[in-house]
């Protein structure tokens, strides 16, 4: 018997074809190369961003900032607020196939805080011990009410990796992690791509319409949006708010304004290292004063971006339930930053900033330094790779940093561990027994209406020391394809990629 190849090779095309067009690729366009990714490890916002892709939580947030169920179906604190009971999803599995339950999760808490190197380890460090109450209960025991628990546990303290991958691998468990969200890690080539694909296992596998995500870092703003343009990619995060308005007017591209919930500032290393000490700045709380004070925040936001963003000198913005009214944001003040610096007998202070090399933060820094020269300071300006310049922040190798942090939902994320001492993020190096009271006192207390009194509290005393200096709260910016669906606008400025699907 013989066969015609050209109708073999027919038919086989034609049962391929289905297959080759619905497979559908998303290209994102990132800021900045993410640090490493291991949750636990873990420190940049753009990381959290392809975290959303990889890594489920026990919780998440919604464009309220309500918790919602993810990985936990439902939660209950204990009367005195020292127990929470979490039930489990059931039937979920971690991208190496294996079971996902109390005793992964166990394991993930203890792993966040006890390895070396942690940065979610001042995050959860009311949690004494976790038990394991039955394979789908699990109970976190605390050594004080902590208030903001849920909330970390809908960011990275709460993303689960694989128990059996993390012993595995150890501190190298980043360059190929496994988890259980709905895509899984395929390849990571530095500074070019990080490639993901559909886990065909997960839990919630409907709402999952792509088969591949490729992530694209693209440090400048100008060329993320070209390549957007071009079609080379479907959706690029933190559009320069300078392109927004004509990106609006052409209306070829869907735009979204997300009011962050975190911050702009700067960090001024005061007792991080030895380099604190090498500066007027780093020694005399007047010289970070007159620093302050040189700065014009409206005429920063107005610049840098183009009025996309809201003045504010602290953790929170103005806006928020939780601002510290008894002190608001200061004005310029030349002449006022002028009497400090010769107060202190320093009237040109110099000192180095490390500014990330992303559009924004480039921008940010030509101001400042522009600003604060008209009060004496000579600001030198120093280029650092995001992943870099944390790096150096880290280890106190700097004398003021442009800080960007994205934000929690609860206040204490954006707080606590940049003020506590020995805290992981705590860059300019601060350390105050008194301070870290009123931040343990802040977590255990229940009623909003106290616990803002001891934010207050809080607010007037490290705003006055000045190891961070807050500028603004900026919108999420964001431009994709019209044909792309499903992009909700949580304020935590990352994409959910479950529920995303190209229009027919």
């Amino acid at each position: 018997m013989t066969f015609d190849r050209r109708l073999l090779w027919s038919t086989l095309l034609c049962l391929l074809l289905p297959a080759v067009v619905h497979a559908q690729t998303l290209r994102i366009g990132l800021g900045e190369d993410p640090d490493v990714l291991d949750p636990t490890l873990a420190r940049t916002l753009v990381g959290r961003f392809v975290f959303a892709a990889l890594c489920d939580k026990l919780v998440d947030i919604d464009e309220k900032l309500n918790i919602v169920p993810q990985l936990a179906t439902s939660y209950e604190w204990s009367g005195d607020g020292k127990t929470l009971t979490l039930k489990l999803r059931p039937s979920v599995v971690f991208h190496d196939g294996e079971k996902f339950d109390a005793a992964a999760v166990k394991f993930n808490i203890e792993r966040h805080k006890n390895m070396a190197g942690s940065n979610r380890r001042g995050e959860l460090a009311p949690v004494a011990s976790v038990d394991v109450v039955d394979p789908l209960t699990v109970r976190f025991n605390l050594s004080m009410p902590f208030v903001p628990l849920l909330a970390q546990l809908a960011d990275r303290a709460g993303m689960m990796v694989s128990p059996k991958a993390a012993l595995a691998e150890g501190d190298k468990f980043g360059s190929k992690p496994v988890c259980s969200g709905p895509f899984k890690f395929v390849e990571r080539v530095a500074q070019d791509r990080i490639v993901f694909e559909r886990f065909p296992q997960y839990w919630n596998k409907d709402a999952v319409h792509f088969d591949r995500i490729v992530y694209t870092p693209i440090a400048d703003s100008t060329v993320r949006l070209a390549n957007l343009r071009s079609g080379q990619l479907d959706f690029i995060e933190r559009v320069a708010a300078s392109d927004i308005a004509k990106i609006e007017s052409e209306k070829k591209f869907k735009v979204s304004h997300i009011t962050e919930i975190g911050y702009q500032g700067i960090a001024i290393n005061v007792g991080k290292s030895d380099l604190s000490q090498k500066t007027a700045l780093g020694r005399d709380p007047r010289v970070r004063e007159a620093f302050e004070l040189s700065l014009d925040r409206q005429g920063i936001v107005q610049v840098v971006m183009d009025k996309e963003a809201v003045v504010g000198n602290q953790w929170v913005s103005p806006s928020s339930t939780w601002y510290a009214k008894g002190v608001p944001v200061p004005k310029r003040d030349v002449a006022r930053a002028k009497a400090l610096l010769k107060e202190a007998g320093v009237p040109n202070p110099s000192f180095t900033l490390v500014a990330p090399t992303t559009t924004e933060a480039q921008r940010l820094a030509l101001v400042i330094q522009a600003m604060t020269r008209e009060a004496g300071f000579d600001v030198k300006i120093q280029s650092a790779e995001f992943a870099t310049s944390l790096t150096m922040a880290d280890q106190g190798q700097y004398e003021a940093y442009l800080n960007a942090w994205s934000g929690r939902a609860d206040p204490d994320g954006n707080l606590y561990s940049f003020y506590g001492c020995k805290q992981p993020l705590n860059y300019p190096g601060t350390c105050s027994p008194e301070t870290d009271a009123l931040l343990n006192q802040s977590r255990s207390i229940r009623d909003p209406v106290e616990r803002k009194k001891v934010f207050e509290q809080i607010a007037a005393r490290v705003l006055k020391e000045r190891g961070f200096i807050y500028l603004y709260h900026r919108n999420w910016l964001w431009a994709y394809a019209p044909k792309l669906t499903g992009v909700r606008d949580v304020p935590d400025g990352l994409l959910r990629v479950t529920g995303l699907q190209f229009a027919q």
